[in-house]
């Protein structure tokens, strides 16, 4: 005889299910997850629909989830920030990341860069290094947002060469590009992908990057860990959750369904051409991998004195 939790598996075979995302359409979350829920369809043998839920984030979508059946039919694709830097970022936290998000698996990581645009002049790492300590007064960054991982990453760099970088906060990717290129900051950390065509162009030029391996979007870009700076290495992801008492076999169907999605030629190319790198490991890969981002995090910002409540 069949157990109950494959009896309730095949009873929700045909019916949809839901990917819940904290970020508006059109944006590259969406996309991701509407790649998902394309292909993982078939492997799960229903139909998939993708709810926006926008702000805050993620932590909107997180409240969606949190009210969600927790039968497998609702899953969210969310950013590592809602496990490694909110819970250090914001005095009250509307949700608890070890109670209220299942962990099933990373869809894709993505690296962040280091930009240096029209003044200084400086053509290396090496170079921006030794002008920073003769312009300490100068070395500030742009970044998309206070609290975001670019923040925390400008606070790692300072670190690394002795330098207290001034972060300076834009609204977006597009008007710290435009800061570069008029010189009004001496550099920016930005996701990799919102660089790239700027440094290919020789308008701004990316002196490092912060994943393991350069990034196929921009091979002439070196490491930071090439550089002698292994501290400062590190991907974003993002990755699925269920809510709070999903059965593990439906956490099982999931991860093995994204698993197949990420391995997906087609997939794989779409998701490089935005500047990712598909995943799609085991759930205790995703589990490794949120504990080593709170280990690498959680000292910086408390050391940094930042609330963002």
């Amino acid at each position: 005889m069949l157990g109950l939790s494959a009896l309730a598996s095949q009873a929700q075979e045909g019916t949809p299910a839901k990917i819940i995302v904290g970020f508006p359409a059109g944006g590259s979350f969406d996309a991701i997850a509407r790649l998902i829920a394309e292909k993982a369809k078939t492997e799960l043998n229903r139909p998939i629909v993708v709810d926006n839920k926008a702000g805050a984030g993620g932590r909107i979508a997180v409240d969606a989830l949190k009210g969600s059946p927790a039968d497998g039919s609702v899953v969210m694709l969310g950013p590592d920030a809602l496990t490694s830097l909110y819970p250090f970022t914001f005095k009250k936290l509307n949700y608890d990341p070890k109670k209220d998000l299942v962990p099933i698996g990373t869809a894709a990581e993505f690296a962040f860069s280091f930009a240096v645009g029209s003044n200084p002049k400086v053509n290396s790492w090496a170079e921006y290094v030794a002008w920073a300590k003769a312009n300490p007064k100068d070395a500030s960054y742009g970044i998309p947002a206070l609290g975001a991982p670019h923040h925390f990453f400008g606070i790692l760099l300072g670190n690394a060469i002795g330098v207290p970088m001034q972060n300076v906060p834009f609204q977006g990717s597009a008007p710290i590009n435009l800061a570069l290129m008029g010189g009004q900051i001496s550099s920016s950390i930005d996701v990799a992908s919102s660089q790239v065509e700027n440094h290919k162009a020789g308008k701004i030029r990316m002196l490092a990057v912060s994943t393991e391996q350069r990034i196929p979007q921009a091979p002439d870009v070196p490491t930071f860990t090439e550089l002698g700076f292994p501290a400062v290495s590190g991907a974003g992801f993002n990755a699925l959750y269920a809510p709070a008492g999903t059965p593990a076999s439906a956490v099982d169907a999931w991860n093995k369904a994204l698993a197949k999605v990420m391995a997906m030629p087609d997939v794989k190319e779409k998701l490089t051409g935005m500047g990712y790198s598909p995943v799609g490991k085991s759930t205790q890969e995703l589990i490794n991998r949120q504990n080593a981002s709170i280990r690498k995090w959680e000292p910086v910002i408390k050391a940094s004195g930042f609330t963002a409540d």
